[in-house]
């Protein structure tokens, strides 16, 4: 019996390995270097970027400012913005839900200004049941929900980076 479920399961293999499948691997990017410019305040997605950037072997980032004009592209972040929107209340008019959002706006340029992806903003939104008797973990769930949320859009980010053709 198991030799006939083998024989029966042999013939599919070629079809299950040629629908495309594959597991995501780093981003092969068409510039060799790139440096990134962050608006004050964004030093957690700053943070998050440069390791996610430092992973990808074949790419040099470029910390130093007066080393700008060095860079192959530069990577400018326009906006990093978290909102907590109320979207829920009970019947006493104590807060239900909330909804969070983090919004992320940047786009990439050469060094002479040579736009190479115009303005993108990627937008993550989730909802937050909440309780007064749970504020405090639900502020700390919160802070976990918006590192998702920039970890997720830093990926996004990455994909689009790696679509740019020079």
């Amino acid at each position: 019996m198991p030799t006939r479920r083998l024989l029966l399961t042999l013939p599919a293999a070629p079809l299950l390995s040629a629908c495309g499948f594959a597991l995501r691997q780093a981003p092969d990017f068409a510039f060799g270097s790139i440096y990134v410019e962050l608006p004050a305040g964004s030093q957690a997605l700053g943070r998050e970027l440069q390791r996610q950037l430092e992973m990808t072997e074949k790419l040099q980032v470029i910390k130093d400012a007066a080393d700008r004009a060095k860079a192959d592209v530069v990577l400018q972040v326009l906006q990093d913005a978290r909102q907590r929107v109320v979207v829920g209340r009970d019947a006493a008019g104590n807060v239900s839900e909330f909804q969070l959002r983090f919004r992320l706006r940047f786009r990439v340029r050469t060094p002479a200004g040579k736009e190479v992806l115009p303005e993108v903003e990627i937008i993550r939104q989730i909802d937050q049941s909440y309780s007064d008797t749970a504020a405090l973990s639900k502020d700390a769930e919160a802070q976990m929900l918006f590192a998702d949320m920039q970890s997720d859009a830093v990926q996004q980010m990455l994909r689009r980076l790696a679509a740019i053709r020079l």
